[in-house]
């Protein structure tokens, strides 16, 4: 099942089209992030304010590298030491379309501690945006079936992979982490 849902999911955010799929995290929408006009379709299926940033998955620190003109050294060991999934917020973003991006051409990167989002960015060769799968201003969805109809059929893909799990998982910290290795604690 999981080989045909990267296959199928790869394919359809290469044609801009938008998935629904499992993240390390919670359930996500996603598409191509360096894709203006798939993100765009984003914010209007979530009716998501457009200077509200959307956070961006990568399978390795190596694809931070691509999308990131300088990555701040304390990158790496927040990484490699975090016990939960960390979302690091960068300046200077690079190559990702600018619709994701906040101030100072900041970016939310998280690099996926799932094998299913792993494979899903290597397959498709870019990053991946991942948006919590609700209308915004309303719950997050812990698990697949707590996602709203609205949502599902809005999608262009609806990843099988990982329906019926309901293992418990926790948000990620979410870090801002200026060039000069200044951390400021978003959400622990």
């Amino acid at each position: 099942m999981m080989e045909e849902d990267l296959k199928r999911a790869v394919a359809i955010m290469k044609k801009g089209g938008i998935i629904l799929y499992p993240t390390d995290t919670i359930w996500g929408i996603g598409c191509d992030a360096t894709n203006s006009d798939a993100v765009k379709k984003i914010y209007s299926l979530k009716k998501r304010a457009e200077n509200k940033a959307m956070l961006v998955l990568v399978s390795s620190m190596d694809d931070v590298e691509k999308y990131v003109e300088k990555i701040p050294d304390m990158a790496f060991s927040l990484n490699d030491l975090s016990e939960k999934p960390v979302t690091i917020i960068y300046d200077n973003a690079i190559g990702l379309a600018p619709e994701l991006l906040g101030d100072n051409n900041s970016v939310g990167i998280r690099v996926s501690r799932d094998v299913f989002t792993q494979r899903l960015c290597q397959q498709l060769r870019r990053p991946i945006v991942s948006t919590s799968a609700n209308i915004a201003g309303m719950p997050s969805p812990s698990f697949f079936n707590e996602i709203s109809e609205d949502i599902k059929n809005a999608v262009d893909y609806v990843v099988s992979y990982r329906q019926e799990d309901c293992t418990p998982r926790q948000p990620s910290s979410i870090i801002k982490l200026s060039t000069d290795n200044v951390i400021k604690i978003i959400r622990p």
